[in-house]
């Protein structure tokens, strides 16, 4: 088959012969005929222009707010006691949007998305995912991922632990002490990525706040928490050892450093630019949208979206309307899913799990939106009761 450009080269000798063959007289014919002839040489299809990773980051952020807690890493151990009705439900690729720090991953390595969105209403939150953005360009393979995540350097080759277990890794850096020399060197390069690589300007303030968050795993290791701003870390919540030792219902380790091909889908999706951090509101008025408006121009769908435990805090602050609205906009099929993260402060849900403080529930966008056009939310007790599909 000829391509465009063969095409386009053949009828430019053609146009020469006919210019040579007739007169100055017939040249309106000749005309006639090379339309003819341009409207039958296809065309090259050309592609929407992709906006450069830090314009797009700009292009769909907006104002960021307050949150009480600096969320460095998940609090809910049991979020991959879904994964297993995922992969029953074939819930794979079109786009994936999240919130919130390093579960996201585990999430999108089961998922397998063309693009996927971190859209999180701290500011730091979207410093933070391109601090791991950094670390996926600097590490070879897990091993050398959790070595510049909590600042212990590998002291033998990475290869080596290729093919190691979640749990050997755990062991690895719980044996490996943290070298502070090393740290530094690891925030100077991820910084100076950030910039020069990504294209993302960081001010002295930004730089401060990316060497905060590098410096809480440093000093706290695989011990580090959730915690909010004004108390110490609550005990139910769980440390980053175990977040990386949880299991699925199966008791299959799923997280996205358990397996070395998870995590270079991970690294592969950033190489490319397709996991992108969002600053904005779930309610706000241009974020959550403006995502939706962009999926929709790459011809894409939502497939999942993850939205943590947010639903009551939009409730608390009578933002939940306008929170549905924003997912209402969103392109969608009849297979597109939520993620919640369910406290039931006394109340426990069915799908509780015993020794679990939040519970993890499924639920289809449509009937999400059903149920809201409906009124049927009143309260978050209602948002995790009407509707989820059962898991276990």
């Amino acid at each position: 088959m000829m391509r465009a450009r063969d095409h386009r080269g053949a009828f430019t000798r053609r146009r020469g012969l006919l210019l040579r063959f007739v007169g100055a007289r017939a040249r309106g014919v000749v005309l006639l005929l090379l339309l003819l002839l341009a409207a039958c040489t296809p065309r090259v299809a050309v592609r929407p222009r992709v906006p450069a990773f830090a314009q797009l980051i700009a292009q769909l952020s907006e104002e960021g707010g307050y949150f009480p807690s600096d969320n460095l890493v998940s609090n809910e151990l049991g979020y991959q006691k879904v994964l297993q009705k995922l992969d029953e439900l074939n819930v794979r690729g079109g786009v994936y949007i999240g919130v919130g720090p390093e579960q996201n991953f585990t999430y999108i390595a089961a998922v397998r998305p063309t693009y996927a969105f971190i859209l999180d209403i701290r500011r730091d939150n979207r410093l933070q995912h391109l601090y791991y953005k950094a670390l996926f360009v600097l590490a070879r393979n897990r091993a050398e991922y959790l070595a510049l995540w909590l600042g212990r350097p590998l002291r033998e080759s990475a290869e080596r632990w290729t093919h190691a277990s979640i749990a050997d890794l755990v062991r690895l850096m719980d044996e490996t002490p943290p070298d502070p020399s090393y740290f530094r060197l690891t925030v100077e390069r991820a910084c100076d990525l950030i910039e020069r690589q990504f294209g993302v300007p960081l001010a002295p303030d930004d730089r401060g706040r990316i060497e905060f968050i590098a410096r809480s795993f440093y000093e706290e290791g695989l011990d580090i928490r959730y915690e909010t701003h004004f108390r110490r870390s609550w005990r139910q919540f769980p440390t980053l050892r175990q977040l990386l030792l949880e299991t699925d219902l199966t008791g299959r380790p799923r997280n996205f450093l358990a397996a070395e091909e998870s995590f270079h889908f991970l690294k592969q999706l950033h190489a490319q630019d397709r996991l992108i951090p969002v600053t904005g509101d779930f309610a706000g008025p241009k974020a959550l949208r403006a995502i939706g408006d962009y999926v929709r121009s790459l011809g894409e769908t939502v497939s999942v979206f993850y939205v943590s435990n947010v639903e009551y805090y939009l409730l608390q602050n009578d933002a939940f309307a306008a929170f549905a609205e924003n997912v209402k906009a969103l392109p969608r099929t009849e297979r597109s899913l939520i993620i919640r993260s369910y406290v039931g402060y006394g109340f426990p849900h069915p799908e509780a799990l015993p020794g679990y403080f939040i519970t993890t529930l499924l639920q289809r966008m449509n009937e999400f939106i059903r149920l809201y056009e409906a009124g049927e939310y009143r309260t978050y007790w209602d948002v995790g009761m009407l509707d989820y599909i059962p898991v276990r």
